[in-house]
């Protein structure tokens, strides 16, 4: 049986998240361009929630399709990531997302993209084997 988070238990190390979750509001696609590949990709946000608050879902390329404004969905194997001080909920490459069919009334009154958070420092290595600062 999988065990499911409300968006008000969820914090910057939540992996693995299982949530059920109904889209409030979703912005049109935006073309990205990698930094460090120079690749293009789509990029669109979500606000979804529960009754405990609302958190931003980050959805990228093919994913942005799969997600629809006034509907619920359950979403597997999710994570949450910190972006400028903010978290975000993502689908990610392991994550699934299926339409679910129960009535779910968001509490926009505590939108945990909202409290800030400081970004995460994770060093990186690059091909000589010492690490280089990511920011």
């Amino acid at each position: 049986m999988d065990e499911y988070v409300q968006v008000a238990q969820l914090t910057p190390q939540s992996r693995k998240v299982n949530i059920k979750v109904k889209v409030v509001s979703k912005t049109q696609p935006q073309e990205i361009i990698s930094r460090q590949q120079g690749t293009t990709y789509r990029m669109a946000e979500a606000v979804v929630g529960d009754s405990s608050g609302v958190i931003v879902m980050t959805l990228w390329d093919d994913n942005i399709g799969l997600i629809n404004e006034g509907t619920c969905y359950d979403i597997h194997n999710g994570y949450v990531q910190v972006f400028k001080g903010q978290m975000r909920l993502n689908i990610g490459r392991f994550g699934t997302v299926a339409e679910c069919h129960e009535e779910i009334e968001p509490n926009e009154e505590n939108n945990v993209s909202e409290k800030q958070f400081p970004s995460t420092f994770r060093p990186r290595r690059n091909y000589g084997g010492d690490f280089k600062t990511r920011y």
